[in-house]
């Protein structure tokens, strides 16, 4: 994409607005990436199939430790679940499409995106046309395909007004695409709203929930996330092959 005086001027805005803290924010961001590790597991006697696919948070980072993730999270609530994990951190919408090149058949994608392409300053039509394309390639790859963008990122401990009202805003397009896409698709692909203002956010009333970064979720967030995957894409029916047998 071409680079407009507005985008250039709204890039200058950002690296203006960054206080030390968040410099410091950006180090740790950084070092978190690098010791992150997109959780995979194959069981013996595997009953369904998952695939993730997405950014950093669909790879972990911010979490403790692999388990701590949403797949691990998953993967220790459904044991006879397997899970491929393609997610990178710093993928936006684009990536994600190439992510699911050659995929398998598979029972589910969940598709963790979004971030990147809001703090990135992407053009949201051109992001609106990647979702499409990625709920397109999903759907032909599995049944089910759960899109679970990002949530509010200017609401993230990270940003500072009026740098985090805009990426507020730009949060705001970003589900409102998802959305329209997933309902455009039908009934196998299913939105999973974590967008909230910041005086209904969670993330923004609970630091604990947020990493040291303030950008990743900690572990807490992860688990305030699986509670929203299994309340809105009802997962504890869809994945019942999954669970333990008893």
């Amino acid at each position: 994409m071409k680079k407009t005086p507005l985008l250039l001027a709204a890039t200058a805005l950002i690296l203006v607005s960054i206080p030390g803290c968040a410099v410091w924010r950006i180090s740790q961001s950084a070092e978190l990436a690098r010791r992150s590790q997109p959780l995979q597991v194959t069981p013996v006697e595997a009953a369904l199939r998952l695939l993730v696919v997405g950014d950093s948070t669909a790879v972990g980072t911010g979490a403790s430790s692999p388990p701590a993730s949403l797949a691990g999270l998953l993967a220790a609530k459904f044991p006879r679940l397997l899970i491929e994990n393609r997610a990178n951190d710093g993928a936006t919408f684009a990536d994600v499409a190439t992510q699911l090149s050659g995929a398998r058949q598979f029972d589910m994608v969940l598709v963790q995106a979004g971030g990147n392409d809001v703090i990135r300053l992407r053009d949201m039509d051109a992001v609106a046309r990647d979702i499409e394309r990625v709920t397109t390639l999903a759907r032909q790859h599995a049944p089910l395909v759960v899109l679970m963008p990002a949530g509010n990122v200017g609401n993230a401990p990270f940003f500072f007004p009026p740098l985090s009202w805009w990426m507020t805003e730009r949060s705001r397009q970003l589900h409102a695409h998802a959305r329209a896409s997933a309902a455009r698709a039908g009934s196998g692909v299913v939105y999973v709203s974590l967008f909230e203002e910041r005086e209904n956010d969670p993330f923004a009333q609970q630091r604990d929930l947020n990493a040291k970064d303030g950008l990743h979720p900690s572990d807490a967030g992860y688990r305030l996330w699986l509670d929203q995957l299994m309340l809105q894409a009802d997962l504890q029916q869809r994945l019942a092959a999954a669970r333990a047998s008893s």
